[in-house]
């Protein structure tokens, strides 16, 4: 049966990649949450989505120009600011700390397209081992390089390619890699290439799916995990289907 993921938290509803976000998606009882890390300029492992700080804070700059404790001075409420009070951008082991007894997956995405942000893999990898998660994370990366990196940290761990592009035999080229998990924008998973993944057993983690016509069709094409910013219209959905 289809997961359903909630993309930077119940980010539909309320700030995206906050620590309000995610417990909304919890409290929903998502499947599991799909979240971005980048690191800051002292080296903390922090939650947000975009490599500058200009669109979801009220602040302006790149996330690497500043320490941990300058980013928390800033309002992570994007376009609800004023609706639901401050919410400073998280690190990943706050978000830890919320999920570690929890049975929830978390879809780490490594921001490392435009800055590689090396080392990022281990310092996420510590997090994980050290709150016993090993077995409830699932690494993502348009960065396929990096991907690969931290597979040869933890080879153990699952792991996804994403992509925003129409791969040709993109099953044959994620088995390739050597990951399980294909993570494309939904609008390309066309009935043919559904089935060209399948034919290599690459599980399919679709995003971003917001729309009702749009959850059906993919719960109808048999997708994996479908990540969205509404996780209770997928849940609603879903319950359809069962």
């Amino acid at each position: 049966m289809t997961k359903n993921f909630a993309h930077r938290g119940f980010s539909g509803k309320y700030p995206e990649n906050t620590m309000l976000a995610f417990r909304k998606a919890v409290e929903e009882g998502v499947d599991g949450v799909e979240l971005d890390v980048q690191l800051t300029k002292d080296g903390e492992v922090v939650i947000i989505h975009d490599e500058t700080i200009d669109r979801t804070t009220d602040g302006k700059g790149l996330v690497v120009s500043y320490t941990y404790d300058e980013l928390r001075k800033f309002d992570a409420s994007f376009k609800f600011r004023g609706q639901c009070g401050f919410n400073p951008i998280p690190t990943l082991r706050e978000y830890f700390e919320l999920v570690k007894d929890k049975n929830i997956v978390t879809n780490i995405e490594l921001k490392t397209g435009l800055n590689e942000y090396f080392g990022i893999e281990e310092k996420v990898w510590k997090l994980i081992e050290e709150y016993k998660l090993e077995d409830r994370v699932l690494i993502s990366s348009f960065n396929h390089y990096s991907v690969l990196r931290m597979k040869n940290i933890a080879p153990n761990l699952k792991y996804g390619l994403l992509t925003e592009t129409w791969i040709i035999n993109a099953g044959k080229y994620t088995e390739d890699v050597g990951v399980k998990c294909y993570h494309p924008h939904f609008l390309s998973m066309t009935a043919e290439n559904v089935k060209e993944l399948k034919e290599h057993n690459i599980e399919i983690n679709v995003y971003t799916v917001n729309e009702e016509k749009d959850i059906r069709d993919m719960i109808e094409k048999g997708i994996d995990i479908v990540i969205g910013n509404y996780p209770d219209l997928t849940k609603k959905i879903l319950e359809e289907y069962k």
